[in-house]
């Protein structure tokens, strides 16, 4: 990037050689340069980029356009690629049905759809996404092929383990670093992320919600019942952002608190009538819904980080916030969910310059990572403590939380009373 930018965007960038991606994070020390490295600096730049695009604006005509999932936008060449391969690859589903018979974790017909995939994912860049490569390569069929290996890594990355047969946050993840590998190739349009968002993450979180249906998914590294979600933290971010009150103009600051007006309250995401209404149109109510889907029960028993998040008073803005700083430190932030992360060219394993000055204004404004047992800090809510713990096992900081406002019920309240930080 060239000098601090208010909002900044993702820089473009055509590497003069592609260098297919490779795990680099084996342990603590690895964990640290991560979150110093290029690679770290623009996954948060490319997250905040889509995010911003995501919340209502206020237009030329003084009205305000909102971002509906069911308000079909226009794909450029590359999102119309892109979403035909994962409309390739919703298909093989139908092709691959799960096996019968006992099963203890997954279905094993998961791996024969994953070997589809894989066998026929170069067919289907050079069909969908051939135009891009031919700009980058030409005539070069080496060159060609490097691009193409590096971007199918971050994108098989984002289906799920088939050696253990989960999905979860970290998969999540590689399928965002695989758009965000398009953008940095300019294969996408300046002002396209609003769509990008809508057209290509929101199928591709219904793909892995048929995934996780039809082969029994198991999650990945979850929390348990004390985890965000068993699979999924963007449709979060991106949901809360859509119901996040309109941004005036293009120099505006990304709003932190209230919300659009007319939007559904945050705790009526315990309202499965409510959820129904909007799960079409909105990504946070879709996927509560799919939690509504999958489990049972009250929702503040199976689901109480989200129930606790419903009662922020603040608005969606302030639960977008929470969220993004979440994601840093629940996602980004945890060995356990990125030590599989790889790194090629594009998303380099190599120190950000600016490193050292940005940890130190992260550190001002959303306060500092855990560095001893116990540490406790006000965390991404307003109302909220979480306590961090280091464990040297996973070399990560795991969490516990207590919410200080009003719970929505006495049996909850009761349970969180006798709770302990987890492990």
């Amino acid at each position: 990037m060239s000098g601090p930018q208010a909002h900044p965007i993702l820089e473009r960038r055509i590497p003069a050689t592609f260098i297919t991606p490779r795990k680099r994070i084996e342990d603590g020390n690895d964990l640290a340069f991560f979150h110093s490295s290029i690679a770290y600096r623009d996954i948060k730049i490319f997250l905040l980029q889509l995010n911003r695009a995501i919340f209502p604006r206020l237009g030329e005509d003084g009205k305000t356009e909102v971002c509906d999932l069911q308000q079909r936008a226009e794909l450029s060449s590359t999102g119309t690629g892109v979403a035909a391969i994962i409309q390739s690859l919703s298909d093989f589903v139908d092709d691959v049905p799960p096996e019968t018979g006992p099963r203890r974790f997954g279905n094993v017909a998961f791996r024969t759809w994953y070997k589809l995939a894989e066998s026929k994912i170069d067919d289907l860049f050079d069909e969908h996404l051939g135009s891009v490569l031919d700009r980058i390569a030409a005539n070069d069929a080496q060159r060609r092929t490097g691009v193409r290996e590096e971007l199918k890594v971050y994108l098989l990355g984002g289906f799920g383990s088939t050696q253990r047969m989960d999905y979860g946050t970290g998969h999540e993840l590689s399928f965002l670093v695989f758009l965000g590998c398009l953008w940095k190739l300019s294969a996408f349009q300046a002002g396209e992320e609003r769509t990008i968002v809508t057209e290509l993450v929101q199928p591709y979180l219904v793909l892995m919600r048929t995934l996780i249906l039809t082969y029994t998914l198991e999650p990945a590294g979850t929390h348990g019942v004390w985890g965000l979600d068993d699979h999924s933290f963007l449709p979060y971010i991106f949901g809360s952002a859509q119901l996040g009150p309109a941004i005036t103009s293009p120099d505006a600051p990304t709003p932190l608190t209230s919300s659009l007006a007319g939007a559904p309250k945050p705790d009526s995401v315990a309202s499965k009538g409510t959820v129904l209404q909007y799960k079409d149109s909105n990504m946070y109510f879709a996927a509560i819904q799919f939690i509504y889907d999958v489990k049972t029960g009250p929702f503040w028993e199976h689901s109480p980080t989200l129930f606790n998040i419903s009662g922020i008073k603040d608005g969606w803005a302030k639960i977008n916030k929470g969220m993004i700083k979440m994601y840093d430190a629940e996602v980004l932030g945890k060995f356990p969910v990125v030590q599989h992360f790889p790194f090629g060219s594009l998303f380099p394993w190599e120190k950000d310059p600016d490193a050292q000055q940005n940890a130190q204004q992260n550190g001002q404004a959303t306060g500092r990572h855990c560095s001893s047992l116990g540490e406790a800090w006000w965390g991404a809510f307003s109302g909220a403590i979480y306590w961090r713990t280091f464990d040297e096992s996973t070399m990560g900081c795991s969490i516990g939380l207590a919410i200080l406002d009003t719970f929505h019920t006495e049996e909850f309240k009761r349970r969180r009373r006798h709770r302990t930080p987890y492990a």
